[in-house]
């Protein structure tokens, strides 16, 4: 039967239809969060007995939380906590092989997994009195990809598939903005993700997001504090939010991974960046030897330096996190191909102290934790060697950044950034942050005036990296050799340099934390391309010291 009022019904449908478009426009915009009045918070951060930890800013300026936020909050609103709570036990603190196990099981999906690793992002990141200021982006077909993943599913997927992993935010995704914290950079949307995320995605595993770092991988301002960037603000430490430092500059992939934001994160170091994050969070960090992973698409230092790194919660996830990112890239020059199967966790776990040969220094055994660290070494059955460590300089280091960031970052911008993008080096990136130094450099830029600055000759500089490759190499071969030795034990990232010049792998393994509750780690350093040997020594040594405890105030 028609109606008698044709044109009500049509108004009634009318409102009906604009009152739902309008409800789901608000929700849509809802404010999820609200940028906070910092003045007292900072005035009270200058009573800090590091002069790093005296912030100028801590919240970004730039960064929109409510647009990176957004779209996937219903989904995550929708995720019940009665069902996050049972599946807290199943996922917090665990390893990927038995992640994989309980979803081979039904106990949880890859598209839970991902939910839950984003319910505990939102609930933190979200609330001011705990924001470590740690995610910059969020993949937004995400939980599309999780879907994909559970119907997909086969008996021969890499340890890897349906992982949620976050990247630090100098390294290329297609459908997220690569900014390496600056803001001449904010809209950087590059067309092609950098080589290791293709093959990552290759072996099925879920970018969940991108995380705040060092501006410029902490290669920009001098004395500044790490941690902080103009796009994503100051990165804050889990273990003791603007007490302890974060580490630098894979800050913000240290920071997610301590708090349990993900399975594991990709970090990259010139010297130093992995090891000391990794050290500062509690975390198992690899700094590969140069080469095993691809630097195609991530913004540059130092092409002689430079490598990407897994850093996770625990050895065997670092080791098939390695896996699934090698392969060789025609891209980069120092590429190489590796046929080791580092997800071989059975293997892995054939890894032993007994009988190693493992070099002390001296110096360090002052250190109460070092000391009583290398004691539960011998206990294990290794046989433990000390030396002094050799006095070797490392003049010129800072002219090799120096030269090949002058030199690698214009092809970076020409060949690896989006056409958006209006610098195409390192002068013009200069002359931009001059035009809002308060909000785009608040530390100033004072590195990348000495870069500007630095006129070493061709001739000198060709020298003075032989010499450091040598001062490196000799700094750890001498020892290695003449006692014979697997690795060579340290703390956090203290010899990273002499690591960095001379390509040797490092590993670093959570050693226990200080009587203030700051985290200090057990750095294993061995000749290059040992990475398997390294891997399966942290292993052992882990198992016979499993000191690793998430964040008390992180626990959700």
């Amino acid at each position: 039967m028609k109606s008698k009022h044709p044109y009500l019904v049509s108004l009634v449908l009318l409102f009906l239809f604009c009152s739902c478009n309008n409800n789901a426009q608000e929700k849509e915009t809802a404010v999820l969060w609200t940028p906070q009045d910092e003045v007292s918070e900072i005035e009270k951060q200058q009573e800090h007995e590091l002069d790093r930890m005296k912030f100028k800013a801590i919240q970004s300026k730039f960064l929109d939380k409510n647009k990176v936020f957004q779209k996937l909050a219903s989904e995550v609103q929708n995720f019940s906590e009665e069902r996050y709570t049972t599946l807290r036990p199943l996922i917090l603190e665990q390893n990927i092989p038995t992640l994989q196990k309980h979803i081979t099981e039904g106990a949880f999906t890859y598209e839970e997994l991902t939910l839950f690793f984003l319910k505990r992002i939102y609930h933190y990141e979200l609330d001011p009195a705990k924001t470590l200021h740690t995610i910059v982006a969020l993949n937004p077909n995400i939980l599309e990809e999780a879907r994909e993943k559970d119907i997909n599913k086969s008996n021969n997927m890499h340890p890897i598939y349906g992982m949620p992993i976050l990247l630090k935010d100098n390294i290329n995704t297609s459908n997220m903005r690569t900014t390496a914290g600056a803001v001449v950079l904010q809209e950087n949307q590059p067309k092609e993700d950098a080589f290791l995320v293709q093959q990552l995605k290759k072996n099925g595993a879920l970018i969940l997001g991108k995380v705040n770092l060092s501006e410029w991988a902490y290669f920009f301002c001098n004395g500044c504090p790490v941690g902080y960037s103009a796009v994503g603000g100051q990165t804050l430490n889990p273990y003791g939010r603007k007490i302890f430092e974060t580490g630098g500059s894979s800050s913000g992939s240290g920071t997610s991974i301590a708090a349990n934001y993900a399975v594991a994160a990709i970090g990259t170091e010139t010297s130093g960046s992995i090891l000391s994050p990794s050290s500062q969070n509690s975390l198992v960090g690899l700094k590969p030897t140069v080469g095993l992973l691809s630097r195609s698409g991530i913004v540059p230092i130092s092409h002689t330096l430079d490598t990407p790194g897994p850093m996770t919660r625990n050895v065997v996830d670092n080791a098939i996190v390695l896996d699934a990112m090698k392969g060789n890239d025609p891209e980069d020059a120092s590429s190489k191909t590796s046929k080791t199967p580092y997800s071989n966790v059975a293997a892995l776990q054939q890894g032993t102290l007994k009988g190693k040969r493992l070099g002390v220094l001296k110096g360090l055994l002052s250190d109460s934790i070092y000391n009583a660290t290398v004691e539960k070494i011998k206990a294990a059955g290794a046989d433990v060697l000390l030396f002094d460590a050799a006095q070797l300089p490392m003049d010129g280091f800072l002219t090799l950044l120096n030269l090949e960031m002058k030199e690698d970052l214009p092809v970076y911008l020409s060949k690896y950034a989006s056409d958006n993008v209006i610098v195409s080096n390192l002068s013009e990136v200069m002359k931009f942050n001059s035009k809002d130094s308060i909000r785009y450099m608040p530390y100033n830029q004072g590195i990348f005036d000495g870069i500007i600055k630095d006129t070493t000759a061709n001739e000198d500089f060709q020298k003075l990296k032989q010499t450091l490759h040598e001062n490196g190499t000799k700094f750890f071969q001498e020892p290695m050799v003449k006692y014979n030795l697997d690795a060579i034990l340290s703390i956090n990232n203290y010899h990273a340099g002499y690591a960095a010049v001379g390509l040797h792998p490092c590993l670093t393994v959570p050693m226990g934390y200080k009587k203030s509750g700051e985290p200090i780690s057990l750095t294993l350093i061995g000749t290059p391309d040992s990475e398997w040997n390294l891997l399966q020594l942290g292993y052992a040594f882990e198992k016979a010291n499993p000191v690793r405890k998430t964040p008390n105030e992180y626990k959700y």
